[in-house]
């Protein structure tokens, strides 16, 4: 669970990320969710964005792509969102420099 000073932390560094995946009309399949755990693995912090085309909302997007990689929703602003989660043996972002 993250704090709101990181909360915001994060956001301030998502904002400078581009989209890297995007949602479409097929949903949330098992292709996407493999993708977005790969790459939460990696980079830690991922935003993504829902096509104007998805039965999905952005929110709802976001919380079962939450639900499904155990990671948090850090933001969901119109039609993107942005992931978090940490890894525990390569960490890529310091936390500590959010206090």
């Amino acid at each position: 669970m993250l704090t709101s000073k990181q909360r915001s932390y994060l956001r301030g560094i998502a904002s400078q990320y581009e989209t890297i995946f995007q949602i479409g009309k097929g949903g949330i399949s098992e292709n996407l969710m493999q993708q977005v755990q790969d790459a939460l693995k990696k980079r830690e912090l991922i935003k993504l964005r829902v096509l104007d085309n998805s039965m999905l909302t952005s929110r709802e997007a976001a919380d079962q792509l939450a639900e499904v990689t155990k990671s948090d929703v850090v933001q969901v602003i119109g039609s993107k969102f942005v992931l978090f989660k940490r890894n525990p043996q390569e960490p890529v972002i310091d936390l500590k420099a959010a206090r």
